[in-house]
Parts: structure tokens; C-alpha cells; sequence
């Protein structure tokens, strides 16, 4: 008879099966079956004896054939797609998801796309492929609509950061446009009146939200836009860095900044420190960041609520995916708050 391994790639061997577990603990299959459920009115001997037979064959069960027999077709594990794992503000949201998955039984799968719209369609198609139950997805493509067939055949769909296109589905977010709008009359209200603004990529709905807020907050205040410059496709703190560096030695530079990401607060701050004028360039950043606190001067943040975002993102999700939130698609506005540390109540210089 052939010998038995788990290991079945070894010649002139076998892997072993539930039928040989079966055997050896002297059961039926349904009863390793009901074992393996964790099903009542199995004898608490005998379940013994079934786990220790699977124990002294290195058994473990197909997971992708037992999910292919739930009876309620569910896998019991969600894809989670953000622009990077990298950023702070996205692996916050990371945690908040994986935290709720852990509660429900569920299995979160990270994947990061690296601000790339191919990637996010080619990983939305390697997830479906692997039957989740559902995505959380930062958008980056400009249209989400290659999740419609997918949708069409139950599974669910929230969007988390960013609004969805093509798509109606949930999207947890914060206001970017209100809290740009915040950050930008918090440094007019300290009398500067030439005003930079730092921005990520322009084809990025939060860009373009707090892009539109930073004009709102110009435009009540009566300040003409075009005395402000704007610098947007700004990726990572080495381009927002030069960026920021090249500004501050214009023949007009601005006496604040207002970056629209974290990234491009870190750029920021390393020019200002660079230069020399951390202490005479007011600065508010968009997403707080560790260790903010501790430099000199403090950097004063519009500071969103990731792991808030990532817990009402998964809530929605799992609702969706059990059938128990029958409501339309929305979009749910997670507010933000200023954090006043010392950059940001910079004084213009005197006239």
C-alpha cells in the first residue's frame, strides 16, 4: 500500500484525505465532517479521537472546497484595496477593517496599488477570481464600472476615502472640501494673504475636493486666487520637497503653505527646515501624522479620522454582504479636526 503524506509532492507517496481520518479514528466521514464544523451531538471522545487521527496524519481540510459547499456561498473573506500600504492614514484604515473582519470571522485581504488605476483593475479581477465577499476600495481608476459584473452576481461594494464613478455604492469619506475650507481661513485669519497651496495628483477626487475648498475659503474672504499659487502632482515627500523649496525662492513666495496630504506635509516640512524658515512660513497639513507634535515648531494638522472611516467602511460592507441594509447607496462624510501646534498661528511678516 502506498505510504501516506501530507506532503504530496514527495514520490511514491499519498495525501492523506478525510476518508483516512475517517478510518483511523474509527468514524464515519460525517462525522469529521461535523467535527470540523464544530456541530453539535458529536461525543466529546470521539471528537477527540477525530482530531487526534487528523493531528497524526498532518490533515488539514480543503478551505476552498468547504467554502464552495457553505450553504450560504460565502467565503468569509473581503478584499481591501488602498493607494498604499505605506501611508499612515491608510494602514489606520487597514487596522479599523482587519478589526472588524477578526469580530465577524472574516479574513481581510490587503492589497496595495500604488496610486495605479491598472493595478486596481487588475486586482478587483485577481479578488473576484478568489470569490470574496465583498471589496473596500480606495479608488484611483477613473471609473469604477469594471466592478459592475461582479456586483451584478452579489458581491458587495464600498468605496473608502474617495468617490466612487460609474458605480452607485457606499463611499465612506471625509469632507475634504469643508475641511480644506477650515485649514485655508485658519491661515487668513492670521492675516496672510498670499497663500500656497501643495496638492496630490489632480485626476484624485480628495485632491480635487480640497483644491475646490481652499477656493472657497478664498473667494468669502475676498482674496483674489491668482495671488495664490497652486502646485499640484505632487506624489511623495521628495516631490513635494523640491516643489516647496522651488516655491519659497520665487520672486513672490507665499507666507503659508497648505498641503493636501500627509506626504506632501513630510516634503514641506523637510524645504521649510532646508530654508531655513520653519519659524517665519506658517504651514497647516491635511491628515495628522506621528511625532507631529514633536517638531519645531509643532506642525498644525487638519487631522482626518482613519480608523473611524475603516470601522463605518467594514460596518457597511458586512451589511451589505449579509443582506441586512437594504437602503440606497450613500455617501457617509466623517468629520475632521483642526489640531492648532504652532505652524499654523505663524504671523504674516509685518508690512
Amino acid at each position: 500500500m502506498t505510504p501516506l503524506s501530507p506532503n504530496a509532492s514527495e514520490p511514491g507517496v499519498r495525501r492523506a484525505t478525510i476518508t483516512d481520518v475517517a478510518r483511523l479514528a474509527g468514524v464515519g466521514i460525517k462525522t469529521v465532517s461535523r467535527v470540523l464544523n464544530d456541530e453539535p451531538n458529536v461525543a466529546s471522545a470521539t471528537a477527540e479521537r477525530v482530531r487526534q487521527a487528523m493531528a497524526q496524519l498532518r490533515w488539514e481540510p480543503d478551505l476552498r472546497a468547504r467554502n464552495l459547499r457553505r450553504s450560504d456561498g460565502r467565503t468569509h473573506t473581503i478584499g481591501l484595496l488602498v493607494g498604499s500600504v505605506t501611508n499612515p492614514f491608510a494602514a489606520q484604515v487597514n487596522r479599523a477593517i482587519e478589526d472588524a473582519a477578526a469580530v465577524r470571522g472574516s479574513a481581510v485581504l490587503t492589497v496595495s496599488l500604488d496610486e495605479d488605476p491598472e493595478r486596481e483593475i487588475a486586482a478587483v479581477a485577481a479578488l473576484t477570481r478568489r470569490r470574496v465577499d465583498g471589496i473596500a476600495l480606495m479608488p484611483i481608476a477613473p471609473s469604477q464600472a469594471h466592478l459592475q459584473a461582479a456586483m451584478d452576481h452579489g458581491l458587495a461594494v464600498v468605496c473608502v476615502d474617495r468617490e466612487p464613478r460609474g458605480i452607485a455604492v457606499d463611499a465612506v469619506r471625509s469632507d475634504s472640501r469643508t475641511a480644506a475650507t477650515v485649514a485655508t481661513r485658519h491661515l487668513l485669519r492670521r492675516g496672510h494673504r498670499r497663500v500656497g497651496l501643495l496638492l496630490d495628483r489632480e485626476d484624485l477626487w480628495t485632491a480635487q475636493q480640497r483644491r475646490l475648498g481652499f477656493l472657497d475659503a478664498l473667494h468669502a474672504a475676498g482674496i483674489d486666487p491668482t495671488d495664490c499659487p497652486i502646485l499640484p502632482g505632487l506624489r511623495d515627500a521628495e516631490s513635494s520637497s523640491m516643489a516647496a523649496a522651488r516655491l519659497m525662492r520665487s520672486d513672490a513666495p507665499p507666507t503659508a503653505l497648505f498641503c493636501g496630504k500627509n506626504l506632501i506635509t513630510f516634503g514641506t516640512v523637510r524645504a521649510l527646515q532646508h530654508l531655513g524658515l520653519q519659524h517665519r512660513v506658517a504651514l497647516v497639513g491635511f491628515d495628522d501624522f506621528e511625532f507631529a507634535d514633536l517638531l519645531d515648531p509643532g506642525v498644525t494638522v487638519v487631522a482626518q479620522r482613519p480608523s473611524q472611516i475603516g470601522r463605518l467602511a467594514a460596518e457597511r460592507l458586512f451589511a451589505r454582504i449579509e443582506r441586512s441594509d437594504s437602503r440606497a447607496p450613500e455617501a457617509i462624510d466623517v468629520p475632521t479636526d483642526l489640531i492648532e501646534r504652532g505652524s499654523g498661528e505663524i504671523p504674516p511678516p509685518a508690512p
